[in-house]
């Protein structure tokens, strides 16, 4: 039964019986009652009382009267000013909760294949270093906005664009050939994107050696300490083998293209352990060196048009006046492309590749001007979405002990944050003795799926578009606010479900006749229960806001809320004692049911729940 639909529709048949005038539903306003008044659901007056001529009181009064006689689902009411207090009959709770339990997904919605396509781009990782802990909350953002669009009912492709060439990749490619002696991931047993992050980090340590050097050797000269810095950061011999490399590349080089496809790859393999680590995947990969001369085409093909201007030494711009920015470079007097022309470039074959209705982009806050660059361009040049592309722009993480620094090799690197949390939930287990029967599988199951819950948890529950400090210690407490209490609250309602002998399908009181005794038809919830129902169904509002708003701390925060609910009811009330079998076997249903929205929650954020802790 949907409540508040019944009232709603109620409502408007009691305006135009008491008041001669047609309602439209959207004038119809229910809510929550505050706490402290007698009733479940408040009705809005107000909107009615150009219809009644009367006082708030007087037409709360008259349309409480008429949805007692006419409304199923009203029991009683009460009258505060313009509010209507509405009581809801134990039978519409009873119906309520039997739709929640026949649907297994109650509260999200399927997409058929005329629902909108969404693409959301998320990961965007650099082929000369490991994915870290910014890639981390990037990752776990883009997933599980995914998974929220899908229970909005779009239809979603992941995808994620590599940015596999230019200057910082030759970086590590030059210092393995000179420091590398053929070393492999086989050879050194490390992972791929390991092994070449060390060479990248190598690489800056022998450069500011050089630039150091060379930066004394200015100043002796004369030159002042900025101006020989500068020289020194561009005659440096190691930055211009660099160069030099790039430009091999760029012409096609074959020995400069076949160690770079090679390096690449064991990257690849590596992020690929990472990203089923982090239980996140993409319907389809982009890559820089395939887009970047698609994006050099496109440029080129704006500027016949008159789209974009040339000037004399032969860079193409385009000019943003009118939208109130600056000139905008795309491609460089030399021909070479920068970051906005690849983004045009993989604009146009993902539109190709997909019919395309939202581009949601998910890229940190420092970026915020370029995607405001990047719509206006891309509806220039005819994309139907491009002027409502989504920037999802989301803070920086850190660690308490400071920000990262990938060049100097301080990154938190994601493997290993991965395996602390693992590590740190299995520790956290044993002392409080809750493994015990365990086998070893199961307790590294375990370990891993509460480590990884409260790695997500903790960065998903904060806002998305603030700066958070990641503290790993406070993410895997079992209380509060986070992903272990959440889980432990899933296994122990699976627990008592086990334990009641009725657990699959016990008989339940419903108002459609779901159970035959009239002890369980007679069934009236109290109060915590009436609640929990109430919660249980405010699901599809956190589903649909969450959507809405982009916003899976929304979905992080009702789960939450739902738990902590419970855990006060489970605290007060006997489920496997209740004193009737009616009552045990509503409560079963009930605890089940949050259960079911517990799990269907934290699947949207991609964080999974054990059936034992």
């Amino acid at each position: 039964m949907n409540i508040e639909k019944e009232i709603s529709s109620s409502a408007i048949a009691a305006v135009k019986e008491l008041y001669g005038q047609d309602v439209p539903e959207k004038m119809v306003q229910l809510q929550k009652t505050k706490p402290g008044f007698e009733g479940n659901v408040t009705l809005v007056v107000f909107p009615f009382l150009k219809m009644s001529h009367k006082k708030p009181q007087d037409t709360a009064q008259e349309i409480g009267e008429k949805l007692v006689n006419d409304c199923k689902a009203v029991a009683g009411y009460n009258a505060v000013g313009g509010f209507l207090n509405l009581v809801i009959a134990p039978e519409a709770w009873l119906g309520l909760l039997d739709d929640i339990d026949s649907d297994p997904h109650y509260g999200e919605k399927t997409a058929t294949k005329d629902s909108p396509l969404v693409m959301v781009e998320y990961s965007s990782p650099n082929t000369n270093k490991p994915l870290h802990l910014g890639h981390v909350r990037n990752n776990l953002l883009g997933w599980s906005l995914a998974k929220i669009l899908e229970a909005n009912g779009n239809r979603v492709v992941k995808t994620n664009i590599v940015n596999d060439r230019g200057i910082h990749i030759m970086k590590s490619m030059l210092a393995w050939i000179k420091w590398g002696n053929g070393c492999t991931p086989e050879s050194t047993g490390k992972k791929g994107d390991h092994l070449i992050g060390d060479f990248y980090v190598l690489f800056d340590k022998h450069y500011k050696e050089e630039c150091a050097e060379l930066e004394k050797k200015y100043i002796a000269e004369g030159m002042s300490e900025d101006d020989a810095k500068k020289k020194a950061e561009q005659e440096a011999p190691l930055i211009k083998e660099a160069h030099h490399m790039l430009v091999k590349w760029e012409a096609g080089d074959k020995e400069i293209r076949d160690l770079w496809a090679k390096m690449n790859s064991w990257v690849y393999a590596g992020f690929d352990e990472t990203y089923k680590a982090l239980g996140v995947s993409f319907d389809k990969i982009y890559y820089e060196s395939n887009t970047y001369l698609e994006g050099k085409r496109k440029v080129m093909e704006g500027l016949k048009k008159g789209l974009f201007y040339q000037k004399e030494d032969g860079s193409i711009w385009a000019d943003l006046t009118k939208e109130g920015l600056d000139q905008k470079l795309l491609i460089r007097s030399d021909g070479t492309t920068v970051y906005m022309t690849q983004d045009i470039g993989t604009a146009e074959m993902r539109f190709n590749d997909y019919p395309i209705d939202k581009m949601i982009y998910v890229v940190g806050n420092e970026q915020n001007y370029h995607f405001q660059v990047l719509s206006i361009l891309l509806d220039r040049l005819g994309f139907k979405w491009g002027k409502d592309l989504v920037h999802f722009s989301y803070g920086m993480v850190e660690l308490p002990n400071g920000k990262m620094k990938s060049r100097e090799g301080t990154v938190v690197d994601a493997d290993d944050l991965i395996a602390a949390m693992i590590s740190d939930a299995r520790k956290t287990s044993e002392e409080h003795g809750q493994s015990k029967e365990f086998s070893e599988a199961e307790k590294q199951e375990i370990a891993r799926i509460v480590g990884l819950g409260a790695l997500k948890y903790f960065i998903l529950k904060v806002d998305a578009r603030k700066n958070m400090l990641f503290n790993p210690a406070e993410s895997i407490d079992f209380n509060g606010n986070t992903g272990p209490f959440i889980q432990y609250t899933y296994a122990r309602i699976q627990s008592i479900l086990r334990k009641s002998e009725n657990s699959l399908s016990p008989a339940l009181p419903s108002r459609g006749g779901g159970c035959e005794t009239d002890a369980a038809v007679s069934y009236a919830p109290n109060e915590k229960e009436v609640e929990l129902i109430q919660k249980l169904d405010g699901f599809k509002v956190a589903v649909a806001d969450a959507g809405q708003n982009y916003n899976p701390a929304g979905i992080a925060n009702y789960t939450y809320e739902l738990t902590k609910l419970f855990n006060q009811f489970y605290h007060d009330y006997s489920i496997l004692s209740a004193d009737t079998d009616a009552e045990k076997a509503f409560r079963l249903k009930l605890a089940r049911n949050v259960g079911k929205t517990i799990k269907n929650a934290m699947e949207l954020l991609g964080i999974e729940v054990p059936e034992r802790m």
